[in-house]
C-alpha cells in the first residue's frame, strides 16, 4: 500500500503549480539552461521523493538546485552535495551505488528515503515561508505512507525546521534541536549522521 500511494504522492508533487514565482523560475532555468549542461534537456518541474518504501532512515534536504534536481528530475542529484551525500550512503550500505548522476541511472535507496522541505528550485536557493507552507502537505502524506521510519537525516536548519512542522512541532523546539545537531561543518555533520544510522540498523 505505501509503495502505491508514495507513486501517488510523487504523481502530485509533479503536477504542482501553487507557487507562481517557483514556476516561472524553475521553468525559465530549464529554458535557458547552464552552458555545461546545453545539451541536456532539463526536467523543469517540481521533484518527488524516491526511494525504499519500507525505508527506516529518512534524509530531508532543502529543495532541488536549480541545475542539479531540476535538471535531472531526482532529489539531491546532479550537483556536489548530492555526490558527497550519495558516496556516503553507499559506503553506509544505503545506496546501491556510489553516485547519482541522473534518473534511471540504476541507483537505488536501499532502506533509505529522501525527500525535500521545497520540490521546485526557489532562486537563490532560498524557498519563501509561504511557498514552504504550501509544499509541507506532500511531506505530511509521505510520513503517513512511511510506516517504517525509524531515524530522520536533517540537512540543515530549514529541512529540520520543515520536518517538525510536517509532524506538527513548532518552531522553538527545532531551534533547540538545531543546536544540539551542530557540527563543524555542513559535510561532517552529514556524513557523522549517516554512519550513526548504519550504526543503529546494522549495516556493517
Amino acid at each position: 500500500m505505501s509503495e502505491s500511494e508514495l507513486v501517488r504522492i510523487g504523481e502530485r508533487v509533479v503536477s504542482c503549480t501553487a507557487c507562481a514565482r517557483l514556476v516561472t523560475y524553475r521553468e525559465e532555468v530549464a529554458r535557458v539552461k547552464r552552458r555545461a549542461y546545453r545539451e541536456e534537456e532539463y526536467w523543469g518541474k517540481p521533484v518527488p521523493g524516491f526511494g525504499d518504501p519500507k525505508a527506516r532512515l529518512l534524509v530531508v534536504g532543502l529543495a532541488p538546485g536549480a541545475h542539479g534536481a531540476n535538471r535531472t528530475g531526482r532529489m539531491f542529484t546532479g550537483d556536489r552535495s548530492g555526490d558527497f551525500l550519495f558516496e556516503a550512503m553507499y559506503e553506509t550500505g544505503f545506496a546501491s551505488q556510489p553516485q547519482g548522476r541522473r534518473a534511471g541511472d540504476g541507483l537505488r535507496l536501499i532502506d533509505a528515503y529522501m525527500t525535500g522541505a521545497g520540490r521546485c528550485a526557489p532562486p537563490d536557493n532560498k524557498p519563501l515561508p509561504d511557498e514552504l507552507d504550501r509544499c509541507r502537505h506532500f511531506m505530511i502524506e509521505e510520513l503517513a505512507a512511511l510506516p517504517n521510519i525509524k531515524v530522520i537525516l536533517c540537512l540543515g536548519r530549514i529541512a529540520l525546521e520543515a520536518y517538525l512542522k510536517a509532524r506538527g512541532l513548532g518552531p522553538i523546539r527545532a531551534a533547540r534541536l538545531q543546536i544540539r545537531l551542530k557540527r563543524d561543518s555542513p559535510q561532517t555533520q552529514d556524513h557523522f549522521y549517516v554512519w550513526e544510522c548504519r550504526k543503529l540498523f546494522n549495516h556493517e
